[in-house]
């Protein structure tokens, strides 16, 4: 059966979208400011937001004692805001990372209800393994919150590592044992919910785009700097992605061929030399077809980085040279793309100062007689691009993961309105 949709029932439920949109991300507006951040018409304002507040979506929020004066400057009512039902549903946002599987309940407003982290062996992981893992760490989380377990609507998954296009599965990582796992189709089935399984960066830099729209707009780079090197990038204000997996597999660019032992098992990666485990290795003087160390301390890489400040020796020398791998392959894509804003994410960026010259000198092309060389992409000098630096990835992964869930949930809501009222407009066709 064919469904027809007028152009007049498209903008309403596009209107209500944008409505949505603005409310997550204000958290309360009266809808005089819906009207004026949308442009939209009062009674427009008032008629989406009156269905939403009748199908519970929305709540009041109690009156602001201030009255509203009009253009002329006449006394009017008070305001009434206007936010987003925190009990209408709820999402679970999991990220699944080296050895630990953390996962948050959110509710529809954002905000967290729990946030559990479980430890799992997850390099000898295998399919079963994780899926039954996953399945009973977020139903153990659920049965501790009645309600809102009733009210789940959407399970986001970010993994460290590569993803299917359809966002269903974990095809490979470096952390994980389990290959080509269905986690979205067990899960659904468990949960009986929708469920997206992504890279981990590309919900960092989800999130980054988010919280910090006025910083990371339509083009951007998330470098995850870490144990692994990842990269979440936007383009033209969307995530890239492979005709056939979430791709941008940053920390696997080759850059020396055949050069030192990355934990994907093949030799000369990126990752080799620019995370914490192919610094570690080379000021420890490690021959670099030694297999990378599992997990490096927290408390020895700060002992590390403290040598390297303290000295020009070989832990100095071992930070400039993944601050040249970085702005090697970075330079490679920007030639490609032109420069773009960049995030740096994760414990890696406690010793960016470490790093930082001799990425922005490398990206720049370096210099003859003072002068850049080389095509610039717009870089006037090193110091012309845009970088910012967070030391913690656990939580923008989540925040990515969430938000993602929510805007799902949004469309589904449109879409079973969409639905609705199609199968209204045919019955009284029927009828009439």
């Amino acid at each position: 059966m064919t469904v027809h949709v007028s152009r007049s029932e498209g903008l309403r439920w596009e209107n209500r979208r944008r409505i949505l949109m603005l409310l997550r991300q204000s958290g309360h507006l009266s809808r005089t400011d819906i009207a004026g951040a949308t442009g939209m018409s009062h009674s427009t304002v008032s008629a989406i937001t009156n269905a939403l507040l009748a199908d519970g979506v929305l709540i009041e929020l109690p009156l602001n004692d201030a009255p509203v004066f009009d253009a002329e400057n006449r006394r009017g009512r008070p305001q009434v805001l206007l936010a987003l039902n925190p009990e209408f549903a709820s999402v679970i946002a999991v990220n699944i990372a080296l050895n630990v599987i953390t996962i948050e309940l959110v509710n529809y407003a954002g905000e967290t209800i729990d946030h559990v982290e479980n430890t799992i062996p997850t390099l000898q992981i295998s399919n079963n393994d994780l899926l039954d893992a996953l399945k009973k760490h977020i139903n153990a989380l659920l049965v501790k919150h009645s309600l809102p377990a009733k009210k789940l609507a959407h399970i986001s998954v970010g993994v460290q590592g590569m993803t299917d296009a359809g966002q269903l599965s974990l095809i490979w990582s470096p952390t994980i044992g389990a290959t080509n796992a269905p986690i979205a189709t067990h899960l659904e089935m468990q949960f009986q919910v929708p469920v997206k399984v992504s890279n981990d960066c590309l919900m960092i830099a989800e999130a980054l785009r988010w919280f910090g729209p006025d910083i990371f707009g339509d083009n951007f780079a998330a470098i995850l700097f870490s144990s692994g090197i990842g990269m979440g990038l936007f383009l033209k204000g969307k995530p890239f992605s492979g005709a056939r997996s979430s791709a941008a597999e940053f920390g696997h660019i080759v850059h020396i061929p055949d050069g030192a032992l990355c934990r994907c098992g093949r030799h000369g990666c990126l990752e080799a030399y620019a995370s914490d485990y192919g610094i570690w290795r080379f000021a420890n003087l490690t021959d670099e077809s030694t297999p990378p160390s599992t997990m490096i301390s927290d408390v020895d890489f700060s002992k590390l980085t403290a040598r390297a400040r303290a000295a020009d020796g070989i832990e100095r020398q071992a930070f400039q040279r993944a601050g040249k791998a970085l702005g090697f392959a970075l330079r490679s894509i920007f030639s490609l793309i032109d420069p773009v804003p960049l995030a740096f994410v994760g414990p890696g960026v406690h010793a960016f100062d470490l790093i930082e010259d001799d990425l922005r000198k490398t990206i720049s092309g370096g210099s003859e007689n003072g002068v850049l060389a080389g095509p610039q992409n717009g870089l006037n000098s090193p110091e012309d691009l845009s970088i910012h630096c967070y030391p913690s990835e656990q939580p923008l992964i989540l925040q990515g993961c969430a938000i993602t869930s929510l805007i799902q949930v949004d469309a589904q809501r449109s879409k079973r309105s969409k639905k609705s009222t199609s199968d209204l407009s045919q019955l009284r066709g029927i009828l009439a």
